[in-house]
């Protein structure tokens, strides 16, 4: 049935009624359907890394904000199972909040005393070790392949202190950062306590109030995303805690019984670094092997590298599968590519935050995918940590 002859044709009012009606050119039934389905993939594209880039950009200005709520929702992750646990045994909230906080500061300083205490207390044989390790590294450069003079190996030690000396006041610059990095890190401390104390007071009614800025009809999906989200993080968390403990405990007692020193500190440095997987351990492993090189020979720092490589393959074979299973499980290569990311984007704060944003944007997007806040569903939050890890297909015979 055609339109009546007296009605006004080619107004924008019956272009937007009529859909048939559309902006054509003579190219367009040249151009291939397969370049027009990449066009619309590629502009859509363009515009979620648009986003993308300056949500990344935002997060870079406000890191000051940003890294303390991060460590703080990563240590409410740590303290929430034996938090939840003293609520469930009808302790009251503030005992409860008071035991989590002060128990935790209380084994960081005392982490932190006994690295100083070994550090001073075996300060002047490791002074003594270092010395004596640079006069045998200087005769090697004597009697050794490069066969070198002692005049040559005094003139590269004047070049290098010239370079010191001319650098001066780039190192002061330096200097002058640290302190304001410090100044920073202070600050960042005494906000990161502020908002744990806030999360775990009131962490279900700010999460509430948050829910409430989204449009009603999203809401179920973004609860229910983020509770499943929630869960894979206090998993991580728990699980990185007992492995980074453990691996910290072997490498530590290797390194007692061969006679390293500054065991302790190598066994801090080994359990901080656990938190960064794959890379933090091979960076403190390969420390712990530095240390038994230089202050007691080739063949003692063999036996630290067997400690290292064994507690490292514990690790990998047999505690993070039997603690973890294929909860929160990433692949290495995208645990490499997300942790080097992480670093490039961020420094160490990304490589720390790198693993479990990545896993907590596949349990969401696994969630949101599944339509899982639907009452038909059978899949709760708990339920989604096991879930976002592709199994292989059986192959019928």
């Amino acid at each position: 049935m055609s339109e009546p002859e007296d009605k006004p044709r080619g107004s924008l009012f019956d272009a937007l009624r009529d859909r048939s009606r559309v902006v054509t050119s003579e190219f367009s039934g040249t151009v291939p359907r397969g370049l027009r389905v990449a066009t619309a993939y590629s502009w859509r594209f363009l515009v979620v890394a648009a986003a993308i880039g300056v949500a990344i950009w935002l997060v870079i200005q406000l890191k000051l904000l940003v890294i303390p709520l991060l460590v703080s929702i990563l240590i409410t992750a740590l303290l929430w199972p034996v938090f939840t646990w003293m609520l469930r045994h009808r302790v009251p909230r503030w005992a409860a909040i008071a035991i989590s906080v002060i128990g935790t500061l209380a084994i960081v300083a005392g982490l932190l005393w006994l690295v100083i205490w070994q550090v001073a207390r075996q300060w002047r044989s490791v002074q003594a070790s270092t010395v004596d390790a640079v006069e045998q590294f200087r005769e090697y450069l004597i009697d050794g392949p490069l066969h070198l003079t002692a005049a040559q190996i005094d003139d590269l030690l004047a070049q290098g202190l010239n370079l010191i000396q001319e650098q001066a006041s780039m190192l002061w610059s330096g200097a002058l950062a640290l302190g304001s990095t410090l100044g920073h890190v202070a600050v960042g401390a005494l906000l990161s306590l502020f908002i744990l104390l806030c999360l775990l007071a009131d962490g279900g009614g700010i999460w509430r109030w948050t829910t409430r800025l989204f449009p009603v009809k999203a809401r179920p999906a973004v609860d229910g995303a983020a509770r499943a989200g929630w869960v894979m993080v206090v998993s991580y968390a728990r699980t990185q805690l007992l492995v980074a403990t453990i691996d910290a405990i072997g490498i530590g007692l290797g390194a007692f019984f061969l006679g390293v020193p500054l065991a302790i500190p190598v066994a801090v440095l080994v359990f901080l670094g656990a938190f960064v997987p794959i890379v933090g351990a091979v960076f403190t492993g390969a420390l712990a092997v530095f240390l038994a090189l230089v202050y007691n020979g080739p063949w003692i720092a063999l036996w630290m590298l067997v400690v290292v490589l064994g507690v490292q393959q514990i690790e990998g074979h047999v505690l993070q599968p039997l603690l973890m299973g294929s909860a929160v499980k990433v692949h290495p290569l995208a645990v490499v590519l997300v942790v080097a990311g992480g670093a490039m984007i961020a420094g160490i704060p990304g490589a720390l935050f790198a693993v479990p944003l990545a896993a907590f944007v596949n349990v969401v997007a696994v969630y949101i995918g599944d339509r899982a806040w639907e009452p038909g569903s059978r899949r709760r939050a708990n339920d989604y940590i096991w879930t976002t890890v592709p199994r292989p297909r059986r192959v019928r015979a």
